[in-house]
């Protein structure tokens, strides 16, 4: 058996805790305390709060890519808007939303946040038929509708609507 870093336990611990119950607004050394460690530790991986926040973000967005394979797109929707993915989500914008303003420790979120995404999707596309020259376009924009859909539900908290309008997206594809 491969034993995690400490780096990894660290960053699994606190995307389970993050899931449970939030921690964007909670300190670092509050973050540390229900992690079980110490704030220089996570300060020592993650450089700083930020840091740890991107970390959790990047690592749930790098999980999120490797379920796209083998679900169909229906059953990767259900798996996104789960409620045990809800916290995590907002944390995703949260952090989206300093990246783009350039706060120092989550500028790295940007890197991939779009790219990262293509590729898989481009694949999923293929399975379903698109012409090659189409997927690149309708690969973005389902990230886009996905990623709006998924901002809608973490605002408004409006499942069925949510879903109705990905159900209608969907249905652009089914021949």
């Amino acid at each position: 058996m491969i034993e995690s870093s400490p780096r990894r336990k660290l960053l699994d611990a606190a995307i389970d805790h993050i899931a449970h119950h939030g921690g964007a607004g909670r300190s670092l050394r509050a973050l540390a305390a229900d992690l079980g460690t110490s704030h220089r530790m996570l300060i020592y991986h993650f450089g700083s709060k930020e840091g740890l926040l991107t970390a959790v973000a990047r690592e749930v967005e790098a999980r999120q890519r490797a379920a796209l394979t083998g679900l169909d797109p229906t059953e990767f929707w259900r798996q996104l808007t789960d409620e045990s993915l809800r916290a995590n989500e907002k944390l995703f914008f949260q952090l989206y939303g300093q990246a783009l303003g350039g706060t120092p420790g989550t500028t790295e979120l940007l890197d991939g946040v779009i790219k990262d995404w293509l590729g898989p999707i481009e694949a999923l596309l293929a399975q379903y038929g698109v012409p090659a020259a189409d997927r690149p376009a309708y690969a973005r924009l389902g990230l886009a509708v996905a990623r709006g859909l998924l901002l809608d539900l973490v605002t408004t908290g409006d499942r069925e609507a949510v879903d109705a309008a990905m159900e209608r997206f969907l249905a652009m594809y089914q021949t």
